[in-house]
């Protein structure tokens, strides 16, 4: 049983993360400004990656106990918002927004950690690898924000 909700959550993770497919960053994002210490481009596949694996566990793990459906609210709202900040950030190229939504991801995540290790502290130490990419994640939003304040958005000419 495990093995199957495993599966199960894998397949969620993968479709929320599938939006970076459908946004890439292209030449834009090439452009900005970036800090000196913005992770190389190959970290990105292997981190997300790596925390798919790892929270699917956790989250397979959390599905079998009685109590647990907080704890699956909130491992659903941080999939939502995950899934939500690529479009707005390399979609729409709103950083600003983007970072909004990457400062809700993170205390999603956090929530998510904390309400997962209260039923389980193996499936909650899982989430803390999440915790530390969103963290790198929001302040890398940060920066590239306040580095770039005149980068504008994608604007739909509406007839």
């Amino acid at each position: 049983m495990i093995v199957v909700l495993f599966l199960v959550f894998l397949a969620a993770c993968f479709a929320a993360g599938a939006t970076g497919e459908l946004f890439p960053t292209g030449a834009w994002y090439e452009s900005l400004e970036k800090p000196r210490w913005t992770p190389p481009d190959w970290a990105f596949p292997v981190a997300w990656m790596s925390i798919y694996v790892l929270i699917s566990y956790a989250g397979a793990r959390i599905a079998l106990l009685d109590g647990s459906g907080l704890a699956l609210a909130l491992f659903a709202l941080q999939s939502s918002l995950n899934s939500l900040w690529t479009p707005v950030s390399f979609g729409v190229r709103r950083i600003g927004l983007g970072f909004a939504i990457v400062v809700a991801l993170w205390a999603s995540v956090l929530a998510t950690c904390v309400a997962f290790w209260l039923l389980d502290p193996v499936a909650g130490a899982l989430f803390l690898p999440y915790v530390l990419w969103a963290s790198i994640a929001s302040a890398l939003n940060l920066a590239v924000w306040r580095l770039n304040p005149n980068s504008k958005p994608v604007v739909t000419n509406e007839t």
